[in-house]
């Protein structure tokens, strides 16, 4: 059994039902975001599924220096702090330099660390220093076992409130795979563990001047992310994926994320009941 994180309202760990943390990959507009927001809090108050909302002020490391990184922190952190209020649902966002952390730690209830920046020792530090729960995102060059860094990093400041994202690992070029007992190891640090399963379909710079991906497969690790035991699922959605600004290729439809969430609440009571029988 995982400890139980509280982030805002919303509890993740120990026998408490899978968290969704979603929303678009950047932050395209405060119109787009909030209509996305409220559509997805309509949606997993329907289903009774608890749900943080995932929009980034900045994506610092697109695949090109001409691709859309979001409205910066300013604006940004505003239009969260906005949907956090308005909505009352928890907000979380990328941090990728020290000098942000303390900022984005004042406005958000999850501080997460992207994957490329997981062994980064003064930001996982000024991450746990904003006393913020925080979410690391294990890097696509790491083995499971080795995020016990990473959480020693955090831990040396005091906090312990901390979940473990798993969103593949890179499989010769532009191609990503995820190993399932990746999130059973890192469930043995005591940690939550969430499955990131629309970046687990990206394809890094398989596009050329951008990453592909193959979203068709985004409810596919979903389902198997819920049988494997996860405390929480991380997807990228959007009204119009094919419109959006970044990540179009893997990033999935409102209407689809709809269509499985009943499925994969099942899932997870299922995996639940069994784990307090006794299964693994």
């Amino acid at each position: 059994m995982t400890k139980d994180i509280k982030i805002g309202s919303v509890m993740i760990g120990g026998d408490h039902p899978f968290v969704l943390i979603a929303g678009p990959c950047v932050i395209e507009s405060k119109r787009v975001v909030m209509d996305i927001a409220r559509k997805l809090k309509e949606m997993t108050s329907r289903h009774r599924i608890p749900f943080i909302f995932k929009a980034s002020y900045d994506k610092a490391n697109r695949t090109s220096r001409r691709s859309f990184r979001g409205v910066g922190i300013d604006a940004g952190l505003d239009i969260l702090q906005g949907i956090r209020q308005k909505l009352r649902i928890p907000v979380t966002s990328d941090v990728h330099t020290v000098e942000e952390a303390q900022r984005a730690g004042a406005v958000l209830d999850l501080v997460q660390i992207p994957a490329f920046l997981c062994r980064q020792t003064d930001l996982l530090c000024q991450a746990g220093r904003t006393g913020k729960p925080v979410n690391i995102k294990k890097g696509q060059f790491l083995a499971p076992w080795d995020m016990k860094h990473a959480i020693e990093k955090v831990t040396s400041t005091g906090n312990r409130k901390i979940i473990l994202t798993e969103r593949g690992t890179t499989f010769g070029y532009n191609n990503l795979v995820t190993d399932f007992c990746s999130l059973a190891i890192m469930r043995r640090t005591g940690y939550p563990v969430v499955l990131d399963a629309s970046h687990s379909v990206q394809q890094p710079g398989g596009l050329g001047q951008a990453s592909g991906g193959r979203s068709e497969f985004i409810p596919l690790m979903a389902r198997c992310g819920m049988a494997a035991g996860c405390n929480g699922l991380f997807m990228e959605v959007h009204s119009n994926p094919g419109q959006a600004l970044s990540d179009a290729a893997n990033m999935l439809s409102l209407k689809r994320l709809d269509g499985i969430l009943g499925t994969l609440k099942k899932l997870d009571s299922l995996v639940r009941r069994e784990r307090k029988s006794g299964c693994p």
